[in-house]
């Protein structure tokens, strides 16, 4: 979607930011939802209209790379996540694969603009005090070669990382993280993936994914085109989580910009609990409906889903579903404009004993079916 942030966004995610580097996790993640509901829901329903017209990605299309820059220092003034205390700067991928390898608490591995081929893991976990990042501009680009096969970037067991600003395409996965806390994936434009694009999964919690652009996903089979997706589906428990659900818990996704998937632009699933899906702008043209029917389908417990913007619809805007018994429950949905373009309603609740807050504060227009198929509540 055609999208540029607005100066309250950037003002209360900026703050988040900060805390997140000076005070640690806990402290940080609830600053950082007073913050963001704070500013997303001060906006008005016509800025977001306006701010799309400005974008430069035009349509659901790309973003233009900035100029590259050679330096390490160039990568660190385009990206201030690049700033560290013992800086790692990268060219090749026999220089990231090795520096992924040695990666120790407290190092920033700098991606100098250029293409990096193949897929590319993460295994070392950093600490609170000492987080680990790898950074670049979007001229730095992970490239899988392949979207049949491959995970571009695989936190796997790998927590407190940062990942910032680069570029993440043509693999079966884009980014996907795997038993991890604490993660922080900003900024990045994934694009042109097999199936999904940003994968949080096994267990994995606490993570943040934010400001990312995320495009033309599903390119090997629809029916697993996310663009970002929580947990497992319960099918899938016995593959990743030791047949227990999925507690893949408290993630935020905020701010991103996600359009051109074939199958939702975020997908929550059943065993995941208390996450909030905040400010994100969602599209839902190239959407297939053998895959999706909505921009976000929740079918965990007690997310919050706030003050986010959505266009065109194949069905409903946003979905609640239970599709394995005692999930799907406790969702609330409040600020969230949805201009469905569709045959659905603004927000559809597949029953009501699922407990679903439907606030009377979300706006929802060009829905043929309506606001919902449950009753708002004031606030």
């Amino acid at each position: 979607m055609k999208l540029s942030r607005g100066a309250d966004e950037k003002t209360a995610w900026g703050h988040c930011a900060a805390h997140v580097l000076r005070i640690g996790w806990p402290g940080a993640m609830a600053a950082c939802l007073l913050l963001t509901v704070a500013a997303c829901s001060a906006a008005a329903p016509g800025s977001a209209q306006a701010s799309r017209g400005a974008s430069p990605a035009g349509g659901s299309g790309l973003p233009s790379p900035a100029p590259a820059e050679t330096s390490p220092a160039a990568a660190v003034a385009a990206n201030p996540g690049c700033r560290g205390a013992e800086t790692i700067p990268v060219a090749t991928a026999a220089e990231l694969r090795r520096a992924l390898a040695d990666a120790r608490p407290g190092q920033t591995i700098v991606l100098r603009p250029g293409i990096y081929q193949g897929n590319f893991t993460a295994t070392t976990s950093g600490t609170p005090g000492a987080p680990i990042s790898l950074c670049g501009s979007r001229s730095a680009v992970l490239d899988g070669g392949d979207v049949r096969h491959g995970y571009v970037v695989h936190l796997d067991r790998a927590s407190w990382w940062r990942l910032s600003g680069f570029t993440v395409q043509n693999g079966q996965k884009g980014v996907v993280a795997d038993g991890v806390t604490h993660d922080l994936i900003t900024g990045l434009l994934v694009h042109s993936i097999g199936d999904e694009g940003i994968h949080l999964r096994e267990f994995s919690s606490d993570n943040v994914v934010s400001h990312c652009v995320v495009r033309q996903t599903g390119l090997r089979k629809a029916f697993f085109g996310e663009g970002i997706y929580v947990g497992s589906a319960h099918h899938n428990w016995c593959k990743y989580t030791g047949c227990r659900p999925d507690t893949s818990d408290r993630n935020v996704i905020a701010y991103n910009d996600i359009a051109d998937t074939t199958a939702e632009n975020i997908d929550i699933k059943e065993g995941t609990t208390g996450g909030t899906i905040v400010g994100n702008h969602l599209d839902g043209t190239g959407m297939a409906t053998s895959a999706a029917t909505a921009w976000v389908n929740v079918k965990g417990n007690h997310w919050t889903i706030t003050g986010n913007f959505g266009t065109s619809s194949e069905g409903d805007g946003f979905q609640v579903h239970q599709v394995y018994p005692g999930w799907g429950l406790g969702n609330v949905f409040s600020h969230n404009h949805a201009a469905v373009h569709g045959p659905g309603y603004g927000i559809y609740v597949q029953n009501r004993r699922l407990g679903t807050v439907v606030s009377c504060s979300n706006v929802v227009t060009s829905a043929v079916a309506g606001f919902s198929n449950v009753a708002c509540v004031a606030g």
